[in-house]
Order: C-alpha cells, then structure tokens, then sequence
C-alpha cells in the first residue's frame, strides 16, 4: 500500500487529508460518523477574540457546482473554545489540531493566538487574513502585502509554533502577498479560501444573500484552485496546503502535483459528512494506479515535468 505520510512544518501527518474549518466544527460533531483519529488533522472553527453570531440570515445560497456562504465567522469565542471546545475536542481526536485564528485588527489576531498558547493539543495556527480590517478601511489583510505582514510579524513574536497564512483569491497576484508573509515569519501558506459571488432570486429581483455578496465555494473553484496553489508554491520555499473545491483523491493528487504539501477538503464535508474519509481510504488505489509507493513523491511533481 502506498505510504501516504507527510510532514507539514515540522509535524508528521498520517496522510495530506485536513477538513478545512468552517466546514467541520470542532472535530466531535462528525464523530459520530466516523472515527475522526483517520484525519491528517483538521482546521477547527474560525475563532475569533469574541463570540460572534455572524451575518444575518439567509446567509447560505446553492448554486451549480458549489455554494455561496456569508456565515461571517460565527463562533463561541476563545475563551468557550478553550474551557468548552477543546474538552470535547479532545475525547475524539488525539492529533495535533489545526487552530484557524480571524481577526479585525492585528491586536484582535495577537490577543486570540496568545489565549490559544495555553492549549497543548495545538499544533499549528492557521492565520485567517481574508477578514475585513475594520481599522484600516475595510479593507482585507489579506489584499495588501503591507497589512499581511503586519499580522504575520505581530503574532510570530507571540507563538513558536508553526503559522500557517490563509490567503485570500480576491486578489491580481497572490504570490505578491505570499512573499510578504514568507519574508515577515510564516511557515507555511494556505489557499484559496472563497472567490467572491453572489445570486440574485429571479422572482423578487433582490439578492439571495442578505450580506448581497458571499464566498464561493465547491468542485467550481478547483481549477482557480490549483492554479494559485500551483504560482504559489514556485514562489515561496515554505509548505503549502491546497484548498478549494476538492470532492475526491484525485483532485488531492492534482492540487498536490500542483505544489501542495498538504490538502484541505471543505464544502465536500456539507454535502457528505463521509468525504473525508472516503478520499483517504481512497487515496492508496489511486497513487497506486499512477505508480506512486510515496505520496511525498507527487509534492510539486507538475513543475519537474
């Protein structure tokens, strides 16, 4: 059977497999589907400094191919997730976690990722900078080198674990941003979260979304996916985890061959709470068939031919 271990900064997984957070709670809620312990590790809940109820509903919206979600970071907390989440994290899966940190300043991001430092079962810290700076506009960290390296240098100085920067597609040059948080202390870079969208109900005339516009998400954003995983990963020298519309182990294999080191499976989770583990049990006949014995063999393969 193929070998489908990898290490992600420092930290060896069982396999490149990681639901990405939003789409899998914090880990117990699927475990009465499966035994979560076959996950690489799992991106847990946007967590935010405090408890958020998020935008106003309706804030998801089908459409062919995907969904369109503007949740807005609904989240308990840090503070409930420490003393309530992580407790019961804990019984079910016996990993290290994937913490996902959003924030609405850098001091916001310092102060949620100093709180998180208590909590030993985490591993990395997946920074979230595809949030609306609050104090600077409006505007994303992640759409402005600037700003992305002012989040990344500001909680590098609090936390020697691993930083994983979650980067934002609504921009001309990810690789630009990708740079900056590599040169300002990330250790890895994740992407793509949501493409920008929005649908309009054609028997009232107005927007689906009450926040009018949401991310897209879902097997139509694969190809814009693997592009941006595929310019990234040419321009940086750390890690980078894939993400955006994988449903199968054939999309983990083509985002890996694009250059990621590891793969996030997000809105596949939504629409069958098995996918994870389907894509894992999975992942060995289809390497096989490639003639792969080492999934490591495949990172990056698609700029070596």
């Amino acid at each position: 059977m193929a070998d489908l271990r990898v290490e992600l900064c420092g930290i060896e997984l069982s396999n490149p497999v990681i639901p990405a957070s939003g789409t899998f709670g914090y880990g117990y809620e699927f475990a009465g589907w499966y035994d979560i312990d076959i996950l690489g590790t799992f991106s847990f809940k946007g967590t935010t400094r405090e408890t958020r109820f998020g935008n106003p509903t309706p804030r998801i919206a089908e459409c062919p191919a995907g969904m369109l979600n503007a949740v807005g970071l609904q989240n308990p907390g840090v503070e409930k997730v420490l003393t309530e989440e992580m407790p019961k994290l804990r019984e079910h899966f016996h990993k290290p976690v994937m913490a996902n940190v959003s924030g609405f300043s850098v001091e916001d991001y310092v102060y949620t990722v100093e709180k998180l430092e208590q909590e030993e079962q985490i591993g990395w810290y997946e920074i979230n900078i595809s949030c609306p700076n609050v104090h600077g506009g409006g505007m994303s960290f992640g759409t402005d080198p600037a700003q992305a390296a002012a989040v990344t240098q500001a909680v590098r100085r609090v936390t020697g674990k691993p930083l994983i920067l979650k980067l934002s597609p609504n921009v001309t040059d990810i690789t630009e941003i990708a740079r900056a948080c590599e040169a300002s202390g990330a250790d890895g870079i994740s992407l793509i979260n949501t493409l920008m969208g929005m649908r309009i109900d054609i028997r009232t005339g107005r927007p689906i979304l009450k926040n009018i516009t949401g991310g897209l998400s879902g097997p139509a954003v694969l190809p814009v996916a693997v592009r941006m995983v595929y310019q990234t990963s040419a321009a940086v020298k750390i890690p980078v985890v894939g993400m955006g519309g994988i449903t199968t182990a054939e999309d983990v294999v083509e985002m890996m061959l694009a250059g990621a080191t590891a793969v996030e499976v997000g809105a596949a989770n939504l629409v069958d709470p098995m996918a994870c583990k389907k894509i894992i049990e999975s992942l060995p006949e289809v390497l096989e068939g490639i003639g792969v014995k080492d999934i490591k063999e495949i990172i990056g393969g698609s700029h070596r031919g």
